[in-house]
């Protein structure tokens, strides 16, 4: 037996599981989308309001880091999005939410268009998508 296959074989899982998910139930929440979703329209409303930001900075300092963390933000709910539906969300839940695909494509568009928008009625749009796809992630969790 050589030195690699020595190794290999001690540190070889003496029993494998598997489970439909990364991990199993139970980590998954559409909340952390929800949550990066608040702070983009929080966001949004500040950068409308930027004048009446109390602070060293000025109106444009203040609205640059706020576009920046806006785009973080926005980026963290499309990733929280999409490790629910292609990590959480299976082919049966599909079957009985037909439309789950467009919801999740639609949320996603949101997410993408938060980035470029400052318009707090936007951030609610994507805050509407995020608790339809909560709505349904908590059906499935019941079942």
């Amino acid at each position: 037996m050589s030195i690699r296959s020595s190794i290999e074989a001690l540190i070889r899982p003496s029993t494998v599981a598997s489970a439909h998910c990364d991990l199993p139930c139970g980590i998954y929440d559409p909340a952390q989308a929800r949550i990066e979703a608040e702070s983009v329209k929080a966001i949004q409303a500040r950068y409308q309001d930027a004048e009446n930001m109390k602070g060293a900075q000025t109106v444009e300092e203040y609205r640059t880091r706020a576009l920046a963390i806006k785009e973080q933000r926005a980026t963290m709910v499309k990733e929280h999005l999409w490790v629910l539906w292609t990590d959480y969300f299976t082919p049966a839940h599909l079957e009985k939410y037909p439309t789950l695909h467009d919801t999740f494509w639609k949320a996603t568009k949101l997410a993408g268009a938060a980035k470029k928008s400052q318009d707090p009625a936007q951030g609610q749009q994507l805050l509407d998508a995020i608790k339809e796809i909560d709505t349904i992630f908590w059906e499935t969790k019941k079942a």
